[in-house]
């Protein structure tokens, strides 16, 4: 690698999910510089610095207190696309990732089965839209992460009751998602891990006690020093028998290489008549280092070798 693609500049705003990245950089090879996205400046004459610029900035900063993330990290997104820097998930992977909506129709276009899904703002929108539903029905935040927001109604007065309580919080932009609940008669979802439009694994999530399925090693912790708040051990995550062949994962596959989505795990679950519905999209997906040690797979190192096989070597042939 040249001196300037041997760096790899993180955006971040959470600092606990950086090691397994860091480690997997630095095992093959990268400098590694971190670049913390909450709240700055940003000169609109300067000129970003040359290297792999990685987004790992999450739809649920708001909830550590990072309220600028997100805005911030757009605008960067743009300076640094502008100036022609590749972006790992750049501006057009990121909208997917901050809004649910737009993932329900993405995964449409690519003829993926979905739950039925609406957009809401405001009670009055929101009570209107639950009732489009002739079944139960969740609710969550279009910008979530980590299931925020998520709550099941069986009825119009159930949701109505809860939105006119103090509990109810309508999350960034007050943007509400109701979604047709799913109904399956095992407690897991499915989330399908892709780097670089290759299949890297597959693995199940207990639910059970909810659906804040952060799998990150440090989202494992007690609530008093999690990134996450879940409880449970990693033993919620075990190996899924879904492999590269099934037609579903090609489904994905094609959906990021034509949306221009560099990595993330893709969350699916089945009904009681085996109908397999996809609700979710993760760009900045983290790994199970218990479930990967099991596997003999290093979620991040694989990805840190992607970018050094593939787009270091693409970078270097378009600078020639």
């Amino acid at each position: 690698m040249s001196h300037s693609n041997s760096v790899a500049h993180i955006l971040y705003e959470n600092p606990d999910w950086l090691p397994p990245l860091i480690d997997g950089l630095e095992a093959e090879g990268f400098t590694v510089r971190l670049v913390k996205l909450d709240q700055g400046l940003l000169n609109a004459s300067s000129i970003p610095a040359e290297g792999i610029w990685i987004n790992r900035i999450s739809p649920s900063s708001h909830t550590r207190g990072h309220h600028g993330s997100v805005e911030l990290t757009r605008e960067v997104l743009y300076w640094l696309e502008f100036h022609g820097r590749r972006v790992i998930n750049g501006l057009d992977a990121y909208e997917f990732e901050m809004s649910k909506l737009r993932q329900d129709l993405i995964l449409n276009r690519y003829g993926i089965r979905t739950p039925k899904t609406l957009l809401a703002i405001g009670v009055p929108a929101i009570l209107d839209a639950a009732k489009h539903f002739n079944g139960p029905f969740i609710t969550k935040h279009n910008q979530g992460g980590k299931g925020l927001g998520i709550q099941l109604f069986k009825s119009v007065e159930a949701l109505e009751s809860y939105v006119n309580s103090p509990d109810f919080d309508a999350g960034p932009g007050g943007k509400i998602i109701l979604q047709e609940y799913i109904e399956s008669p095992e407690q897991y979802i499915t989330r399908v891990e892709i780097v670089g439009g290759e299949f890297l694994f597959a693995m199940r999530s207990n639910t059970a006690q909810g659906f804040e399925l952060c799998p990150s090693d440090a989202c494992q912790l007690d609530d008093t020093a999690s990134v996450c708040p879940i409880d449970g051990a990693t033993s919620k995550f075990t190996a899924s028998p879904v492999t590269a062949k099934d037609p579903l994962v090609q489904q994905y596959i094609a959906l990021l290489a034509g949306e221009g989505i560099d990595l993330a795990g893709i969350e699916f679950i089945e009904d009681a008549q085996g109908q397999r519905y996809t609700y979710d999209i993760n760009g900045t997906t983290n790994y199970s280092g218990v479930l990967g040690e099991t596997l003999g797979i290093d979620g991040m190192r694989e990805f840190a070798r992607w970018i050094k096989k593939e787009v270091v070597p693409r970078e270097l042939k378009q600078a020639s």
